[in-house]
């Protein structure tokens, strides 16, 4: 079984800003139960299709498998929940690890999280200065979440 081990925080600042470029996320749910998600997402020119699991502490299984762009354009055309989720993320190398961050728009613009994939959940992380409070077990933050409730809403 792929397993997911994720840790999310806040971002504070624009000191990250200087460290990476982005890509342009497009991605919508078709489903969003509580026992698993399913995701079709678009980055620059390939499709995925990602299936989750419920999250246990930091952990949950998670299946990603690439699709062809025009059968992920048509899904998030007419099989996904709107809004849309619209983000650009950015990659940072700090430390031993990889920090996504996540910068919303649309209904969501003005909230930045970056999360951080671990290999075990006890793992210990060094912290870049640019992180703030963690929201890892705060579900509102989830990004099947702020379909429903957008962050421009809260």
């Amino acid at each position: 079984m792929a397993a997911e081990i994720e840790r999310k925080f806040l971002v504070n600042g624009d000191s990250w800003r200087k460290l990476a470029q982005g890509s342009r996320y497009v991605q919508g749910y078709i489903s969003t139960a509580k026992q698993a998600t399913v995701r079709v997402r678009i980055v620059k020119d390939q499709g995925y299709l990602t299936i989750k699991g419920g999250t246990v502490q930091y952990t949950r299984s998670e299946f990603e498998y690439p699709i062809p762009v025009e059968d992920a354009q048509e899904m998030l055309d007419t099989l996904c929940d709107r809004p849309l989720i619209e983000k650009m993320r950015y990659r940072i190398e700090y430390g031993n690890l990889i920090w996504e961050i996540d910068e919303f728009d649309g209904v969501n613009k003005g909230l930045i999280i970056a999360e951080v994939e671990l290999s075990d959940e006890k793992q210990l992380i060094e912290l870049p200065i640019w992180i703030g409070a963690e929201v890892s077990d705060n579900p509102k933050y989830f990004n099947s979440n702020l379909v429903k409730h957008p962050f421009t809403q809260w």
